[in-house]
């Protein structure tokens, strides 16, 4: 089976590690778009909305992109050559009234699109629109059943129930889009792990990702949260492993979460390969700095991304940018990041012995 998650996906794409070496700018690979940040779910645990997590201290609850703004955003990724689009919060993207016109449209001008949702609105028009368009979707998930559902994400009881509907009527629309699970592992639900894992395969979801919840800015804190449940969710998930077949995948991202919090490099040679936009318009380095003013390289609100992205001063931005300093906190690229740096740092008169 080929691999869907890899850290090392970014060396398919030559022309930007070249762009690295010259200090020049290309359109990045991919990037997250967040149309709205409305959302009909209430997660304790969302960065966006605690007051005690750094992501998404300056966002706006109520906003979202205009329908003007986003077609503008749409068609310069087109023209741009960007590769691929995922939609994300913010907000619940599918909570957003224009998405299905705008992932048919990215779709049409050559793009690959993608979305992340709670999958309360992963149905009807919507729904059939990402089956016939998307790469992939994936569902974030933190609960096993009715009960957990609501206590986890302050909604109605039977709400996980509609979602397993949703999810059952996306399944049936026979579409080569790619579903996945995002399963947010915390106090509450890691001794689940294999519950959920078998209710979800029974739902014909293709895979199941399992990763550790954030719940604090450092990484020894997370360490602190984490190590008492740790060696009981590897064990779930290594048994949860058991149900991987041609059609199923149990993926394990459950790591040691304070690795990707101390840097010391200083330079984020991955923000030539993905950037975020906002729903604010404006343009930040990456998810884990969405919404913050440490993440903003520009705002985009009077004029179009292209213009913005190929300017001298995003350029200057993307080159000054310090992890080292600006980024003490989670970071989903670390990994890239290294790799990116090492295999910058190589010398090109002893590159050809490998």
């Amino acid at each position: 089976m080929k691999k869907l998650y890899s850290p090392l996906k970014f060396l398919r794409y030559t022309n930007h590690i070249e762009a690295l070496r010259s200090q020049s700018v290309c359109a990045p690979v991919h990037i997250r778009i967040k149309p709205t940040n409305i959302c009909n779910h209430d997660c304790w645990y969302c960065a966006y909305r605690v007051d005690h997590l750094q992501l998404g201290a300056d966002m706006v609850e109520r906003e979202a992109l205009s329908y003007e703004k986003m077609v503008e955003i749409v068609d310069d990724c087109i023209s741009m050559g960007v590769q691929a689009v995922t939609f994300s919060g913010g907000g619940d993207p599918l909570v957003y009234k224009h998405l299905p016109e705008m992932v048919e449209r990215l779709a049409k001008g050559g793009i690959r699109v993608a979305t992340l949702t709670n999958g309360a609105n992963l149905k009807h028009k919507i729904a059939e629109t990402i089956a016939q368009y998307a790469t992939w979707v994936r569902i974030s998930i933190d609960a096993w059943d009715d009960a957990s559902y609501a206590q986890s994400r302050r909604i109605k009881e039977g709400d996980f129930s509609k979602l397993c509907d949703n999810i059952r009527s996306f399944v049936h629309l026979g579409s080569r889009c790619v579903l996945g699970i995002s399963y947010i592992v915390t106090h509450e639900n890691y001794q689940h792990i294999v519950q959920a894992s078998q209710l979800f395969k029974e739902l014909g979801v293709n895979h199941v990702k399992f990763s550790g919840v954030v719940v604090a800015n450092s990484g020894s804190a997370n360490r602190e949260y984490h190590q008492s449940i740790m060696r009981e969710t590897s064990a779930q998930i290594a048994a949860a492993q058991s149900l991987n077949d041609a059609h199923f995948t149990v993926i394990d991202l459950y790591h040691e979460l304070d690795e990707r919090f101390e840097k010391s490099y200083t330079q984020c040679p991955f923000l030539q390969f993905l950037t975020v936009i906002g729903a604010d318009a404006c343009v930040y380095t990456c998810q884990d700095k969405a919404y913050t003013e440490a993440g903003l390289l520009g705002n985009i609100r009077d004029r179009s991304f292209k213009e913005f992205w190929f300017s001298a001063e995003n350029r200057q931005k993307l080159f000054q940018f310090n992890p080292a300093i600006q980024c003490r906190h989670h970071c989903v690229t670390h990994s890239k990041n290294l790799a990116l740096l090492e295999l910058l740092a190589i010398d090109p008169e002893h590159g050809c012995f490998v």
